[in-house]
């Protein structure tokens, strides 16, 4: 081989080597940020409250003492358009990052091949922005999802937050399979489907001790909600995390279309 095509390819073997580290970098500092915004609203939520001024007529209801639990503001059809007022009558709210700034990978995981941002052509250059996809939960019935873009992680993330609180629903729980009938609420009263896309979720009730039989990102959705027993069959192009979690959310919120409390 000549020194010059020798050259050339050691050359680009660097490259790429060094292409490889930076995305290696890039990911671990996406992980590290979402690790400290887990525990950030923890933190910082008795604050928000104590310094909270209502701006909306529900917000100031809420304060005011007339609506007592999340169940009350979700069964008078109010829309609620303050994260602050699920932080107030949700104090155990906790949340869980679907993902943030990564292409969504097969099961859950990220690729480092590519990263999920938008670019945009300005005078000034081009410009960047992420998308995050936060799910919260009181792992006892409420559960909540959004998504959101913008320049920065911790942004992106904040306001995935903040919306994921002001789409929170109740979920119906029971014991659904007659491999059980213990009368409980680990599972789902009944068999609950819905589609986005080309992506369809069927939630099946399950007997006890069985757990969550889901992907990563429907697991993470289905414990938050409060569901400890469920199998889930998934169709379509899954790859596609936004759609997979955002179906399983919706199958979900399908299940209050039966009338009653069971």
């Amino acid at each position: 081989m000549p020194k010059k095509e020798a050259k050339g390819k050691g050359k680009k073997i660097k490259e790429e080597a060094g292409e490889e580290k930076l995305k290696e970098k890039v990911e671990k500092e996406k992980k590290e940020e979402a690790k400290k915004f887990a525990r950030y609203p923890v933190e910082s939520r008795n604050e928000r409250i104590k310094e909270w001024i209502p701006k909306t007529n529900l917000g100031k209801r809420v304060l005011n003492g007339e609506f007592k639990t999340i169940d009350d503001v979700l069964k008078s059809g109010e829309l609620i358009l303050e994260p602050e007022i699920v932080d107030y009558l949700v104090p155990d709210l906790k949340n869980e990052v679907i993902y943030i700034g990564g292409s969504p990978g097969k099961g859950g995981g990220i690729r480092r091949t590519a990263t999920k941002r938008t670019v945009r052509m300005h005078k000034s250059g081009r410009r960047f922005k992420l998308t995050s996809v936060i799910v919260v939960g009181n792992e006892n019935g409420i559960v909540g999802i959004a998504k959101a873009s913008a320049r920065e992680h911790r942004n992106a993330l904040e306001k995935a937050l903040d919306q994921a609180k002001t789409k929170v629903i109740r979920v119906k729980t029971g014991c659904g399979s007659w491999e059980c009938g213990c009368g409980g609420k680990h599972s789902i009263p009944f068999k609950a489907s819905a589609r986005i896309g080309s992506v369809e979720v069927v939630l099946y009730p399950a007997p006890k001790g069985v757990g969550v039989v889901a992907s990563t990102a429907a697991k993470k959705i289905l414990k938050l909600a409060g569901i400890k027993d469920i199998w889930v069959k998934t169709r379509g192009q899954t790859d596609t995390r936004g759609n997979l979690a955002f179906t399983t959310f919706e199958a979900l919120k399908n299940l209050n279309r039966a009338k009653g409390d069971l």
